[in-house]
């Protein structure tokens, strides 16, 4: 059903009150995040919870206002997500306990890989892995369950590797062919996904080589010691096996493009190598229970619990606070876009494009704000794709090309790196289910890639480049579309 046809959700105050689920929630993580320093992602559930009751007594009808916060959690653009998440937790958790990272972490040290060396390693592998596979949340798991806490045994600094993990899923993200929003940006302007790709790898460049100078020299000002047990090499050799499924599943990622069907492979293929190898048992009986323990069961619990208490269910449960926060902003996702709160936002910044440069301002403004607010990139995308951002590229004449590599770069700035969004909470709940937890006001500043991506776009609307890029490649009838370009 189009926005034209369907109900608006109205509420007392207007329109502009379609926002107030995120204004609400923002004001209380800016308390829990900030001022208390949570470190876990499940301190966001009240912030969330509540900015969704409290929009509801603003609400005129409180049924349509509840249909929009269960279409929201129930929408397929929410569940896919957590479903990757759950699958992609499990994943990371076995190769966690296998101690894969004490293995890497051992050999790089026995190569003299220093810690800043080591984050240089992590942004160019995650950034490799999410190029290939399109996932950027793929790439936080994988990153986060193994190059994470093999830096931190090296002495790297824990923000500064959380923040390249996430650099490399932006790079990625914005790069990959296969990736949802390069996608998006191409289908939205018109134009195809190859030539997208090609014209859009000097911003990306760019913004990769100023990443990895900001790590140099953060890494270089931030590092701690190399631990007693890495510089002793004290690590079973037998744990490197594992990256046997990992490289596989990787393969399978790239093949597919799919996290779920690579992440079963390598679930499966991570069991069966870790137990073949030693490294956790299949089934295990505690020397006090007579009950048996599923993959590698730990502590001295009940016997029901040291039952479930395994890989499978850590790696499950690991990913319980993230799924849920993710369901509570679907739901303020989808009350703003019932309340055509988005739909006015746009509609303002567009009334302020006056030229070319004013435009491509415009339309940046509108994905980064649009992207910031709803946590996610690609249904920003969508939403300002075809119905602002094409018309103003064709009111100044800027390329379709330019148009679909604007919105994909600034959709791959901030939504990467403020504290509500579901990749830095999902980082987050990695981070905490490790020795060197974090909060999200630690990792931010270190999510180089999203500030450098930002200032190359920024110094790129300012001086024109890629404005009219590829655009004599354009089939006549769509150039004549253009006004006036040829005159630029």
């Amino acid at each position: 059903i189009s926005m034209e046809t369907k109900k608006k959700l109205e509420f007392y105050g207007g329109t502009w009150m379609s926002f107030l689920p995120f204004i609400i929630f923002i004001a209380l993580i800016i308390v829990t995040t900030f001022m208390w320093r949570s470190i876990s992602d499940g301190a966001l559930w009240v912030p969330a919870f509540a900015a969704i009751i409290i929009p509801f007594f603003f609400a005129k009808d409180k049924k349509h206002y509840a249909d929009a916060v269960i279409d929201g959690m129930a929408s397929r653009e929410a569940i896919i997500p957590v479903v990757c998440w759950i699958f992609a937790g499990v994943f990371s958790r076995i190769l966690r306990d296998s101690g894969l990272a004490s293995g890497i972490a051992g050999v790089a040290a026995g190569m003299g890989v220093g810690p800043t060396t080591f984050a240089v390693i992590t942004f160019i592998g995650s950034a490799l892995f999410a190029t290939a596979s399109g996932t950027g949340f793929g790439t936080i798991a994988a990153g986060m369950g193994v190059l994470y806490p093999a830096g931190v045994a090296l002495g790297a600094d824990p923000a500064l590797l959380a923040g390249a993990v996430i650099s490399g899923g932006a790079f990625g993200d914005n790069l990959a062919p296969v990736s949802d929003t390069t996608i998006c940006s191409a289908t939205s302007q018109g134009v195809d996904v190859p030539g997208v790709v090609r014209s859009r790898v000097k911003y990306a460049a760019a913004a990769g080589i100023l990443t990895i100078i900001c790590i140099i020299v953060y890494g270089t000002l931030n590092h701690g010691e190399v631990s007693q047990e890495v510089l002793n090499y004290e690590y079973d050799p037998m744990t490197l096996m594992m990256l046997i499924p990992v490289v596989i599943t990787v393969i399978i990622a790239i093949k597919t493009g799919d996290i779920i069907i690579a992440t079963t492979f390598g679930t499966v293929l991570g069991i069966i190598t870790a137990c073949l190898c030693g490294l956790f048992d299949l089934v295990h009986i505690d020397s006090d229970s007579t009950v048996p323990a599923v993959l590698g069961v730990h502590g001295d619990a009940d016997a029901l619990e040291r039952v479930v208490d395994g890989v499978l269910y850590t790696g499950i449960s690991g990913m319980l606070q993230v799924c849920i926060l993710a369901l509570l902003l679907f739901g303020s996702i989808s009350v703003m876009r019932e309340g055509q709160g988005d739909i006015l936002l746009l509609r303002c910044l567009g009334k302020i494009a006056r030229g070319p440069k004013s435009a491509e301002g415009t339309i940046s403004v509108m994905i980064i704000v649009l992207s910031a607010i709803m946590g996610l990139n690609a249904p920003a995308i969508l939403t300002v794709g075809a119905s602002f951002a094409k018309p103003l590229s064709k009111k100044y004449g800027i390329s379709p090309y330019r148009t679909a590599n604007l919105m994909d770069a600034q959709s791959n700035t901030l939504v990467y790196c403020l504290p509500w969004t579901p990749a830095m909470v999902y980082t987050l709940g990695f981070a905490a289910d490790s020795n060197a937890p974090l909060a999200a006001i630690d990792i931010m500043p270190c999510v180089f890639y999203s500030f450098c991506m930002l200032v190359v776009m920024t110094v790129s609307i300012f001086t024109g480049t890629g404005r009219y890029d590829l655009m004599d490649k354009l089939p006549p009838e769509v150039r004549k579309e253009y006004a006036g370009w040829e005159d630029k």
